[in-house]
């Protein structure tokens, strides 16, 4: 269902006064990803998300069909640029460590700023009751772990853990929750003891950097 996206027309829309189709469709993308960051989901009409986009409402229906197919649209949108962000820093020459930190930089500070958590944390809320949107989204997660489980296996190696004692698919569901669970609650106005686990993860991860197996 929300892998069929509506194909743009090719002719233009004279009857809604419309000549320039591809830019009306990215006004309703960028609309959508708007108001479900600033009013969630549940807020948001077919002629609230036109209105934001400046266009006629008829062409909510006319690109996606219906409003779920455009939020979750603008939300895969938003989710590729960021899925291929990380895939080019955890394949990056360097220590793991210091790509680490960069990409918890982008959680506590681009991704919050820019509002991807509460859009996240939307669209999960609207999949609790919806099984063919949770399957869409459980796609989604499927993407951001084997980022993860690559990222992590070869880290693991370099620091020489045993696997056996502390498996690969364990240690990137603990990171991939623990993520989670710090969006949870920074969206929610929590912040209690972030830093603290977060220096003490930063710490940890510099012992195994400084302790590094001699495979020379």
């Amino acid at each position: 269902m929300y892998g069929d996206i509506v194909k743009e027309p090719a002719t233009k829309l004279n009857h809604m006064n419309e000549t320039r189709p591809r830019d009306s469709r990215k006004a309703l993308l960028d609309a959508a990803q708007q108001l479900l960051i600033t009013k969630g989901h549940a807020a948001i009409t077919v002629r609230s998300v036109a209105a934001e986009a400046g266009v006629n409402h008829g062409l909510v229906r006319y690109y996606f069909e219906t409003l779920d197919n455009l939020f979750v649209e603008s939300f895969d949108r938003f989710t590729n640029e960021l899925l291929e962000r990380q895939r080019a820093l955890y394949s990056a020459d360097g220590p793991f460590i210091d790509k680490w930190r960069t990409a918890m930089g982008y959680i506590e500070t681009e991704d919050r700023q820019s509002g991807y958590s509460k859009l996240w944390l939307e669209m999960q809320a609207m999949a609790w009751n919806r099984p063919d949107l949770q399957i869409h989204l459980q796609e989604t997660n499927r993407q951001w772990r084997i980022i993860l489980t690559d990222a992590f296996t070869q880290a693991m190696d370099d620091y020489g853990i045993d696997t056996d004692q502390f498996p690969i698919d364990a240690v990137v569901s603990l990171v991939f929750t623990f993520n989670l669970g710090l969006q949870i609650e920074a969206v929610g106005g929590t912040t209690d003891g972030h830093q603290a686990l977060l220096t003490m993860i930063d710490n940890h991860l510099q012992h195994l950097e400084n302790h590094k197996p001699n495979r020379t």
